[in-house]
């Protein structure tokens, strides 16, 4: 009886410590224009709070966090919360058309969900055209008050927000893009935490700048928060040391160089162990894109340089910053190793092993294709698509409010297991073939059982040319069994599958002319937006959703929507 009594005691202390370190964390967004000065004249932005980047939010494991959007710019606006469970809580995931209707100009939405079972860099941003090259910002989830990180407690921690700056309207750059069909035109400039860097016009004094004390190691939280490119970033003469990616932590990896893919972040360690004096960080473009048949051109990219410094504290201000050698753009070798040589911390907080019994098989193609559009030039478009479907976002009604109040013809449940046609795939005699460029549009998605596990193939197609896709899924993390180059082999490919600690993550880079394998628990009934990450492709329908049904549970049940829910 006695011990009994001992465990229930310590049952209650636990519980009762679990909710003491939970908060409520409250913010307001006011989402307006701001006048904003870069590479020598004044551009109007869209802003959050009047800062670009926009405010970090910082919470704790178990947290509440509502923030009251309020928007008073002149475009319709979501906020969505990237990489965030939102277990039970779909309604405030924030993809347009997908979740929720778009807030309205002098319209509001209160987004309110708990950060559960994950710690570590997250972000949020704009989920409405290209409106994100302005609306972002960072959210850091720290661990519950007593729960130390599993690596050594840094000196301090600082989010590196990598993004692209346009000197026009962006709006007005993917409007056109789409009334011609074409891609949109390349960024003029990458930042870092919003600030160009010395190597761009009128930016000498414009460049972010991290002071450090030597023998102290900082936690940097970086933040790809470019729309349309994939990013090398360095400090020179240092290592870092990855400890986590897209809020999971990693068995510690140390590497000179960072790769991401918009939309992932990556959590290092940086020892500031060299000389006293000045150093560049420095981010450019990964562009994976190469010609499809040889009188196909590369696509263009921002081909420019970002970069701010990092400072020892008692550096003379005279010192000349030295510059990291930068990778080559096309370094694909460089970018490969870097995306695999990472791997999950098994045994770690909120770590979660790989399931092995796979209830649904899924191979799915990614790449690029063509559709009809008789007003654009030479009568297509271009278009990308998830196993030959375009898709194409309703305008009615939201996919999740169909899904709640059971409302047909906004979605359809038949999008395929596998490629309506099957070719070889990653050769480019195939990139202009044109059986197969013509993509139709469709609100197609996957419907999951509850609690099932689905295994995906995603392989890249070398239609209109090979490119690393970096694919998000909303609502979930999934486990990277395993990645690489051609065409992928069922027989051979499996063996070498991770199912001990693979990377657990939110958002893939799919290489170019190659595959990837995921796995992914449906354990959280909603709509599920996945999509290509590169905004150049993303209005031309590189995506679709999963439609994961109710549990048979009221805790596995998707609750009513809020009522300030915007309609459309």
């Amino acid at each position: 009886m006695s011990r009994l009594l001992f465990l229930l005691t310590c049952a209650l202390a636990l519980l009762a410590s679990s909710v003491a370190s939970a908060a409520i964390v409250e913010h307001s967004f006011y989402v307006q224009n701001l006048t904003v000065r870069r590479l020598c004249s004044e551009q109007v932005v869209t802003a959050v709070n009047g800062s670009l980047p926009g405010p970090t939010l910082r919470v704790r494991e178990g947290d509440t966090l509502i923030v009251h959007v309020f928007n008073k710019s002149p475009y319709n606006l979501t906020i969505h919360w990237h990489g965030v469970f939102q277990l039970l809580s779909a309604w405030a995931d924030g993809p347009s058309m997908v979740t929720q209707c778009p807030i309205p100009p002098g319209g509001k939405y209160t987004y309110k969900f708990e950060l559960l079972q994950q710690e570590g860099t997250l972000w949020w941003h704009a989920h409405v055209s290209f409106l994100r090259a302005t609306v972002y910002g960072a959210l850091v989830i720290r661990p519950r008050s007593g729960h130390p990180y599993p690596f050594p407690k840094p000196h301090r921690e600082v989010p590196i927000l990598l993004g692209e700056w346009w000197n026009a309207n962006v709006v007005d750059v993917e409007n056109q893009a789409e009334a011609i069909g074409a891609p949109p035109n390349i960024s003029d400039a990458y930042t870092i935490n919003g600030l160009p860097g010395d190597l761009y016009n009128c930016s000498q004094n414009r460049m972010y700048k991290l002071k450090v004390q030597k023998g102290k190691t900082y936690l940097l939280r970086i933040i790809n928060a470019a729309l349309n490119n994939q990013l090398f970033f360095k400090i020179a003469n240092h290592n870092m040391t990855v400890v986590a990616v897209d809020a999971g932590y990693t068995v510690p990896y140390v590497t000179d160089v960072v790769v991401t893919g918009p939309g992932q972040t990556v959590d290092v360690l940086l020892a500031a162990d060299q000389e006293v004096g000045s150093y560049f960080m420095a981010a450019n473009a990964y562009a994976s894109a190469g010609p499809a048949p040889p009188a196909f051109p590369a696509p263009p990219f921002d081909n420019t340089t970002t970069r701010g410094t990092v400072v020892y504290e008692g550096a003379p201000t005279s010192a000349t910053p030295i510059m990291p050698l930068m990778p080559a753009f096309t370094d694909t070798p460089t970018a490969h190793k870097f995306f695999t040589s990472i791997t999950g911390l098994a045994g770690g907080p909120h770590w979660v092993p790989v399931p092995r019994q796979v209830d649904e098989h899924m191979f799915v193609t990614v790449g690029l294709g063509l559709s009809i559009c008789p007003t654009c030039l030479n009568g297509t478009r271009l278009s990308a698509s998830m196993n030959n479907f375009s898709f194409a976002r309703p305008s009615s009604l939201s996919m999740l409010q169909a899904f709640f109040f059971n409302v047909s013809g906004i979605y359809t449940p038949d999008f395929p297991d596998t490629p309506p046609v099957k070719f070889d795939y990653t050769n480019v005699i195939n990139a202009v073939n044109p059986s197969l460029l013509i993509t139709p549009k469709s609100t197609s998605v996957k419907v999951l059982k509850y609690n099932a596990t689905v295994e995906m193939v995603l392989q890249n197609t070398a239609l209109l040319g090979v490119e690393n896709h970096p694919i998000h899924l909303h609502g979930f993390n999934f486990h990277v069994l395993a990645q690489g180059f051609g065409n992928y082999d069922p027989v051979n490919d499996p063996k070498k599958f991770n199912l001990i600690n693979p990377l657990s993550r939110n958002t893939i880079n799919v290489p170019v002319g190659g595959w990837g394998v995921i796995r992914i628990t449906a354990n959280n009934p909603g709509v599920w937006f996945f999509h290509c990450h590169l905004d150049v492709h993303l209005p031309f329908g590189l995506a679709t959703a999963f439609v994961v049904e109710n549990g048979p549970t009221p805790e596995s049940t998707l609750p009513p929507p809020p009522v300030d829910l915007p309609q459309c």
